[in-house]
């Protein structure tokens, strides 16, 4: 095993504490310390469970060969540029910064000074996504809907760039074609940007994505729905679970108890049930070890700089439209 690799987390909110956790019981990392804005609470956090806390942000970025970027969205860009300038490979939170402009910015600089960038589109390791990622065809129609309670927390951006770009770069994942049109409507009901929204993807191979993302809702529900030749498979990124269903011509003599079905032309097709094996696994720890085996084995990592890039360019796209 390679010697683990020296990591700072900047930004020790929610999700940092989080990412700090499971840093330090990595055997892939090792965690150096975190720095954030908010100083009393940092030094408690250091107090209550030991991380090394550091005022000085560049004393961080110098003693570190990876940086972990947690902060809020509208600083990623100012830390990333920063640690790619020293030649450190940085992991951000989603969505990869607050314009397309800078994240553009952020691969310019990652390719020029030869660093790996992952983004935590953390549902990408979701494993009920991951035990069909690979098997996946050529989905015609796609639905998703990932509808939340509501949380303070996030409010501050479009539930387009807080939920649905999940679903966004999901989908631009496994549909690999150019984008005919977008439709769009968003609604602001509780907070000053829209709190439920509505997007219609269309693609130049015809594929077509529906997606529907809410923070308002009295449920939580993360599904997404695949429509692709003679198959169906239904995603719960909230459960952890997923049913396919397949179709295939039909034997002569098939099984009386057999489910068939018989089109106008007289086909007969055999419909058969599939539950694929889930393996339980935390999915931020595993975007974050991937990670880790991409700067070792000098990878591309699972979700680049230039995924992420793409999933907010389409989410202001959808924006744009209301």
């Amino acid at each position: 095993m390679n010697k683990p690799l020296k990591i700072g987390v900047f930004g020790a909110g929610h999700l940092g504490k989080i990412h700090l956790r499971l840093l330090q019981e990595s055997k892939h990392f090792d965690l150096v310390g975190f720095t954030d804005t908010n100083q009393e609470s940092s030094l408690a956090l250091s107090e209550e469970l030991g991380y090394t806390y550091f005022d000085d942000e560049q004393k961080l970025l110098d003693a570190c060969e990876v940086i972990d970027i947690v902060t809020p969205t509208l600083f990623h860009h100012e830390v990333a540029m920063k640690a790619i300038a020293k030649g450190k490979h940085v992991f951000l939170e989603k969505p990869i910064t607050h314009t397309v402009a800078q994240a553009e910015e952020i691969v310019s600089a990652a390719r020029a000074n030869n660093v790996k960038g992952q983004v935590g589109h953390v549902e990408r390791f979701n494993p009920a996504f991951v035990s069909v990622r690979d098997n996946l065809g050529e989905p015609m129609f796609v639905e998703s809907h990932r509808l939340a309670e509501f949380n303070p927390r996030g409010t501050d951006v479009s539930v387009v760039l807080d939920l649905m770009i999940h679903d966004i770069d999901i989908i631009l994942s496994f549909i690999h074609s150019p984008i005919k049109h977008i439709s769009a409507s968003g609604v602001a009901v509780v907070s000053e940007t829209p709190d439920i929204a509505n997007a219609r993807i269309e693609f130049e191979n015809g594929a077509v994505a529906n997606l529907t993302a809410s923070r308002i809702s009295l449920k939580n529900m993360r599904k997404l729905r695949l429509f692709q030749k003679e198959a169906y498979i239904s995603v719960d990124f909230f459960t952890k679970k997923v049913e396919v269903v397949k179709m295939q011509d039909a034997p002569e003599n098939h099984d009386e108890y057999a489910l068939i079905l018989q089109n106008a032309e007289g086909v007969k097709k055999q419909i058969y049930f599939d539950s694929p094996k889930v393996t339980s696994s935390n999915a931020i720890q595993e975007e974050l070890e991937s990670f880790a085996d991409a700067i070792e084995n000098d990878l591309e990592p699972i979700v680049t700089l230039k995924h992420a890039t793409e999933a907010l360019r389409v989410a202001y796209k959808i924006i744009d439209c209301f």
